[in-house]
């Protein structure tokens, strides 16, 4: 898969059937619009593409970090890559593409520069200064530029529509356990292992400690039943996300103890995924109550893994 971070480097591609939208989450819906759009550039013997913004647009209208990240950049295009895209147009949203016209963004960007054959988009797809284009522009100027369009419908599971809204809300309550259903996968969070201040190695329950990105969208604070992916391998472990608030006053962190693990893990790289929260977290009077309910959390986690054949 090509990757274009900005619109000066796209040059010299092949006409292509683009999929459009935000892809924040990349969820089942986003991964709905995608694949039709493969199968579709497949049949058509044309190039498959993705157009999607490198930072949130609301971000910008609206002035701040506004809305969270589910995934990280080189996640999205991971998983853009597996559902077989050849192009990834990673643009930045910034005020010139913000005050763009509809119809200079049709004609200038997706006919000329992207050589769009035949476009998807959901049904909520907006574009252009203030949001004025439209599915309904974009099939109208498809009949004089020669382009096919398919607006694809809400995706529903269990009658709720599938969007990044309900995905983070669901990860802010600490609903892990409902995100799989929307996601078609765990929801995670990834980083490198810092040195902590190595409170779980003295109580019996060391862990790798991962700073939580501000940028990111976190689960509420408690305790929860994880897997941790070390080097391709998955690990039954148990997390923490939160502040500690027995131990001192913290920056919230995700702090994980792997079970039946023994190597050190400082400076390396690893992903965390979030399958049942456990409890909230809440403040001990010692910390020998605590590492008693460390223990009690344990035997919960492992016998959750036991029961899904995780451990």
């Amino acid at each position: 898969m090509l990757i274009f971070n900005s619109l000066d480097e796209i040059k010299n591609i092949k006409p292509s059937v683009i999929a459009f939208g935000n892809f924040d989450g990349i969820h089942l819906g986003h991964q709905e619009i995608i694949k039709k759009s493969v199968k579709s550039a497949d049949v058509s013997n044309l190039k498959s593409s993705v157009f999607t913004f490198s930072n949130h647009p609301k971000n910008l209208i609206k002035g701040g970090m506004t809305v969270k990240n589910i995934l990280y950049p080189e996640e999205k295009a991971e998983i853009i890559e597996s559902l077989g895209i050849d192009y990834l147009f990673n643009i930045p949203f910034d005020k010139t593409i913000m005050n763009m016209d509809p119809m200079i963004f049709i004609d200038d960007l997706l006919v000329d520069k992207l050589r769009m054959k035949e476009a998807y988009c959901g049904f909520n797809f907006r574009f252009g200064h203030k949001g004025k284009g439209t599915p309904q522009s974009l099939l109208k100027e498809g009949e004089r530029c020669g382009f096919g369009l398919h607006v694809l419908q809400p995706y529903k599971v269990d009658g709720n529509i599938v969007s990044s809204s309900l995905i983070r809300n669901l990860i802010a309550e600490g609903k892990v356990d409902q995100c799989h259903k929307y996601l078609g996968r765990y929801y995670s969070i990834g980083g490198e292992v810092q040195i902590g201040n190595k409170i779980g190695r003295t109580i019996g329950f060391p862990t790798s400690n991962i700073i939580v990105d501000e940028t990111m969208v976190t689960p509420s604070n408690g305790v929860y039943v994880t897997i941790c992916i070390y080097n391709g391998t998955r690990y039954p472990s148990i997390t923490n996300a939160g502040v500690k608030p027995t131990i001192g006053e913290y920056a919230k962190n995700v702090e994980t103890h792997i079970f039946h693990f023994d190597k050190e893990l400082y400076g390396k790289n690893i992903k965390v995924e979030f399958l049942q929260k456990i409890r909230d977290e809440i403040k001990f009077n010692d910390v020998e109550t605590l590492k008693e309910q460390i223990r009690k959390d344990c035997l919960f986690a492992k016998e959750y893994h036991i029961q899904h054949g995780l451990l």
